[in-house]
């Protein structure tokens, strides 16, 4: 049994096709696509739009949607920066149980998929109870996360971090810090338990060294080690060369920029993804291009917390990979990080259409393109776009927009990006080839909302002092 949707224009990998047939099994893969194929239409549903690939949001800390916009503000005599909104987010997330992560994640996912993310990779690091100790249930935090993708009908892959210092050369963690603790053994433990239950959902697994100051270089190296016994082409991501202070922080522990030790001391290859890699210099940002490894990349997030520009022609120039994310979620719109990249990008270099190709130099289509195919390479799921074998993963523009209204298809995709609300321009949404959004809408958007706003309330109120 198979299913089926026809588009009049749809952005396949190689580009744009007109009259295309996509076609789908029960188990969400597809199975044919077919351009020019306008006398087979009769027999299928129509898109009402361009049909493009669904987006992957490879980096989420989904407890932190809860308190987006609430660190706006000056905080005293020191200037404002990374480290002391650092500070703020520990608050918050010490006071956040099981049942308010679910609803958070509810809430966020849905927003996710109405925003035009199909997948997601949840970087997950609050795992213990409020005073640091295991739950009775030790995966009691990532069952939950799992309970919410499957509620909200997302692709999911679940990164459950190990955590263990507070700093390079193994300095101790700090209170703040006493939930994301983890030995090296208790994390593979970890994943040996959730991998029936990401399975059971065809969720992957894979895992997440923090950050090489969260991690000491033996615990690094075992837990890689570990995690290729248990399953080789697992996923594995880091946050990496995010900030100044850290760059300079790994030169004086080890002698060598945060990058270039982690190329020289670990198996970097295709399953890595080095998230921000914001301040790399020449040699890294060649060496780790030549890895295959993605650079995951979270424009609005680097923005709100003044992490710096990562430099994507170069990386381009090297012939990397690379995907977006939402990250600490101050903005949840797949349309919108593309924006916010290539803003970016003409606001360091005072020129235009920086992401655009010589094969796609409309630049909507080719920042799309790379960014799904960085991203599914980033999730371990085969979403890498509308081609037989990869996941019915798909989102469906909304023809009739007042944005979109009377263009041609690339336009349209330029306008969503560009010139639109981004969310009011999708139509459909359809994940594993289920219609997850219909009409703009998600069947599950009232109650998430509100159990989401009911926690967020509470959440507030318990931080006030």
């Amino acid at each position: 049994m198979t299913s089926a949707l026809f588009a009049a224009h749809a952005l396949l990998p190689e580009g744009w096709a007109r009259d295309v047939l996509v076609e789908w099994d029960e188990a969400g893969t597809i199975v044919a696509v077919r351009a020019g194929a306008a006398a087979a239409a009769a027999r299928a549903p129509r898109a009402g739009g361009p049909l493009l690939p669904g987006m992957p949001n490879l980096h989420s800390h989904a407890f932190q949607r809860a308190f987006a916009g609430l660190t706006e503000h000056a905080g005293g005599k020191e200037q404002d920066s990374f480290w002391t909104w650092r500070t703020l987010m520990y608050r918050f997330a010490s006071r956040l149980g099981p049942e308010q992560l679910e609803a958070i994640a509810a809430w966020l996912y849905t927003e996710m998929l109405l925003a035009g993310y199909t997948s997601v990779c949840e970087f997950h690091y609050l795992h213990h109870d409020l005073d640091g100790h295991p739950y009775a249930e030790p995966a009691e935090m990532s069952l939950a996360l799992l309970r919410a993708a499957r509620c909200a009908g997302i692709g999911f892959t679940l990164l459950p971090v190990l955590y263990q210092c507070g700093d390079f050369d193994a300095a101790p963690p700090g209170p703040g810090q006493r939930r994301f603790l983890h030995g090296t053994e208790s994390m593979l433990r970890l994943l040996e338990t959730l991998a029936p239950a990401c399975a059971a959902q065809n969720a992957v697994l894979g895992l997440a060294p923090h950050s090489l100051r969260a991690v000491p270089p033996p615990a690094l190296r075992d837990a890689v080690a570990g995690l290729a016994v248990l399953q080789p082409d697992a996923p594995i991501h880091i946050h990496i060369a995010e900030q100044q202070r850290e760059v300079q922080a790994c030169l004086a522990w080890s002698g060598q920029r945060p990058v270039a030790w982690l190329l020289d001391h670990m198996p970097v290859d295709a399953r890595w993804c080095l998230v921000h890699a914001t301040h790399m210099d020449e040699q890294e940002y060649a060496r780790t291009a030549a890895t295959g490894a993605v650079a995951g990349l979270c424009p609005s997030t680097e923005a709100n917390l003044g992490d710096g520009l990562f430099d994507y022609p170069r990386w381009r120039a090297h012939g990397g990979h690379w995907g977006i994310g939402s990250d600490s979620h101050v903005c949840v719109s797949a349309a919108e990080e593309l924006m916010l990249l290539e803003y970016g990008q003409r606001l360091r270099l005072q020129a235009r259409n920086v992401g655009a190709t010589t094969r796609h130099p409309n630049v909507a289509t080719a920042m799309t393109l790379a960014a799904v195919a960085g991203g599914a390479q980033a999730s371990g799921r085969r979403a890498a776009g509308l081609a037989p074998g990869q996941r019915a993963d798909f989102v469906v523009l909304d023809e009739r927009h007042v944005a979109l209204q009377g263009l041609d298809a690339p336009s349209m995709l330029a306008a969503h990006v560009f010139a639109s609300p981004r969310h009011s321009a999708i139509e459909s949404v359809w994940v594993d080839g289920r219609k997850v959004v219909a009409q703009g809408r998600h069947a599950r958007q009232e109650p998430a909302r509100d159990g989401f706003l009911a926690v967020r309330r509470q959440l507030i109120d318990d931080c006030e002092p």
